[in-house]
């Protein structure tokens, strides 16, 4: 059991359930992203940190990096966000689509990061 297995079982049925689903996007949108625990939630990181998220009592939280929540602001609007984040309710259905969009849209980022730092 990895510690991102140890983070989701510490939680209710139900949110695992959620968290297991978000997990599970987030892999196949970013196969070749490791996971660890970061900030004290669970991370998935590919040239840098790509995207966290974690469960709260009523919403489970999605952090893109501020540029992940400005490009889908109009698709975000729908929950409350943040600078760097997502809120989504535990009482509605999770966005795992646009989770997906989200994630591919990081994971394009941080390779264009990657190959400017190698030109530097």
């Amino acid at each position: 059991m990895n510690e991102i297995d140890k983070y989701i079982a510490a939680f209710p049925e139900e949110i695992q359930q959620r968290l297991n689903q978000i997990r599970e996007v987030i892999r196949r949108a970013a196969p070749d992203a490791t996971e660890k625990i970061s900030y004290m939630m669970p991370t998935f990181y590919l040239n840098g940190n790509l995207v966290h998220f974690a469960a709260f009592k009523n919403h489970i939280g999605l952090y893109p990096a501020p540029s992940g929540i400005a490009a889908f602001k109009k698709e975000l609007s729908l929950y409350k966000s943040a600078k760097g984040s997502a809120q989504f309710p535990h009482n509605q259905p999770l966005p795992l689509e646009l989770v997906r969009e989200i994630v591919k849209f990081r994971v394009l980022e941080n390779s264009e990061a990657k190959k400017v730092k190698k030109k530097a």
